[in-house]
């Protein structure tokens, strides 16, 4: 299961800046809490003075919330791209991550879902920085899973397509799953998501030259 890859660990402020800083929090992520609260909390864990954040992080809580989004993109990315390589082909790997965020949900009581979004929907027309960099985690996903696809047999638009509506279908079935306490969304959207690459690749398998 994705989320029992997750472990948190406390660790000297000035380690913040080459670890996930998602690991320095025991509980869900969520963008609130790291901007204002949690910051406090890092520091006290650390055991070092507000001071030292302008040390590491001379943007402050504004640069260190960014660095925030974007190695736990990076961290969730690398989890995703395990249950894919896990699995005997591209649709089975598809599949599997949606099951498993249907697992996710269900043993976090549906709280623990996808951290980027969360902070896009609440920052995305109040605070640019933080926008930008749930924009760049975004991107960095469908660009790998575009490769992923490409290599799958799909050419690169059909790919891109694929990619990006993939990550859509995921992201709103963690909201609807959420806001129902179903999981009934997210296995819906994974079943599109996977019939969605075998019509991809079947496509670009019949427009090749015999």
């Amino acid at each position: 299961m994705v989320a029992a890859q997750i472990r948190h660990h406390v660790t000297p402020l000035a380690a913040i800046h080459q670890q996930p800083v998602h690991e320095h929090y025991d509980r869900p992520w969520t963008p609130g809490v790291v901007i204002v609260d949690r910051i406090k909390q890092i520091l006290a864990e650390a055991d070092a003075a507000f001071a030292s954040l302008y040390h590491f992080f001379p943007g402050g809580k504004d640069q260190l919330a960014a660095e925030a989004i974007r190695r736990s993109g990076a961290m969730y990315q690398q989890l995703v791209e395990g249950v894919l390589d896990a699995a005997p082909d591209l649709l089975s790997g598809i599949g599997a991550c949606f099951a498993a965020a249907a697992e996710t949900l269900l043993a976090t009581g549906y709280a623990d879902a996808c951290p980027i979004a969360t902070v896009a929907l609440e920052v995305a027309n109040t605070d640019e920085a933080l926008r930008q960099a749930t924009a760049d985690v975004f991107a960095s996903w469908i660009t790998a899973l575009t490769e992923r696809i490409v290599s799958a047999g799909a050419d690169r638009t059909a790919a891109a397509e694929l990619a990006m509506s993939t990550l859509a279908l995921l992201e709103g079935a963690f909201v609807l799953s959420r806001a129902l306490r179903s999981t009934d969304p997210m296995r819906a959207a994974g079943q599109t998501a996977t019939q969605a690459a075998r019509t991809a690749l079947s496509t670009t398998t019949l427009r090749e030259p015999s």
